[in-house]
């Protein structure tokens, strides 16, 4: 982990407040929500050529530890972030569908760091990585319809058009950056390697760009995220008993079992903010509850 890796709770708190105060410029609004959807779509493409999807098969290898992650975090996880948002959220469909691409979407970049921190099995948890992010990417449309699409917020044709413009261009432009630069490793090492930070500061300067544009939303509806608060804590209690609970059952190591809760913990997906973004438009607060949860979820 770098330090800009390292301070990512920091520049995130930083890009909101940076919005917050721009955003009071006159006519900087209409600016800044121009700039959203160009920022997230080359954050997106820079994002795709470090996540190295050749290497899934390497998660494998740990075929339980595979598996037991699979079905907490894309089975399990999907059903209880449902019923947190029934519970707590009912009254006010755009927390409700924040709340649920949040907790959908696990961590794939800085939950390694408190792995090692907690004494984890570091490489068990990268190797899973790949995975967790092809998956959260092909299932989130899918349980956004399949748990908000009967409310009409959803339309499945917008959610696909915004999928191809902030997933899959990106995508299929990394993916013939990788042939093109697959011939030559060195060069290919060197450019990932220079190109490794700007996706976290592109990031950045989107939400810096979201607040400047609808920082006024914030204020006006603050109280609201106070709600996320219950709902994010029950998801840590909840999720923590059963990772460990399935890892002491499983037999699994002491290192396994935190690399096991933390992978199944960790939330926080610029692909989930990004499909927001441009998914939903006209529901600021859905992208809001993507940036503030993150936040919260580091206090805990």
């Amino acid at each position: 982990m770098n330090l800009l890796e390292k301070c990512y709770t920091l520049l995130i708190l930083a890009a909101v407040v940076i919005g917050l105060c721009i955003g009071q410029i006159n006519g900087i609004g209409l600016y800044a929500e121009g700039a959203i959807t160009p920022l997230l779509m080359i954050m997106l493409y820079l994002t795709f050529l470090n996540i190295p999807i050749s290497k899934i098969q390497k998660a494998f290898k740990h075929k339980r530890f595979t598996y037991t992650s699979i079905i907490i975090n894309f089975a399990w996880t999907p059903f209880l972030a449902w019923i947190l948002a029934l519970i707590f959220l009912h009254d006010n469909l755009a927390l409700m569908i924040g709340l649920i691409m949040l907790l959908v979407t696990p961590c794939t970049d800085w939950y390694l760091i408190f792995t090692g921190i907690a004494k984890g099995n570091i490489a068990l948890s990268a190797a899973i990585l790949p995975l967790n992010f092809l998956l959260q990417v092909v299932l989130l449309p899918f349980y956004l319809f399949l748990f908000t699409g009967a409310t009409g917020a959803i339309k499945l044709s917008f959610l696909f058009e915004s999928m191809v413009a902030v997933f899959a261009i990106p995508f299929a432009l990394a993916l013939l950056t990788n042939v093109l630069l697959s011939r030559k490793p060195f060069i290919k090492d060197t450019v990932l390697q220079k190109v490794s930070m700007l996706p976290m500061l592109l990031l950045s300067l989107a939400i810096t760009a979201l607040f400047a544009s609808k920082g006024s939303l914030l204020f006006e509806h603050f109280d609201l995220l106070w709600l996320l608060v219950c709902p994010i804590v029950f998801f840590f209690l909840i999720n923590y008993i059963i990772s460990q609970t399935v890892g002491k059952l499983g037999r699994f190591q002491n290192a396994d079992r935190v690399s096991l809760s933390l992978t199944t913990l960790a939330r926080n997906s610029p692909v989930a903010l990004a499909i927001a973004m441009t998914a939903f438009p006209h529901e600021p607060l859905i992208a809001l509850v993507l940036v503030i949860g993150p936040l919260l979820n580091c206090r805990f």
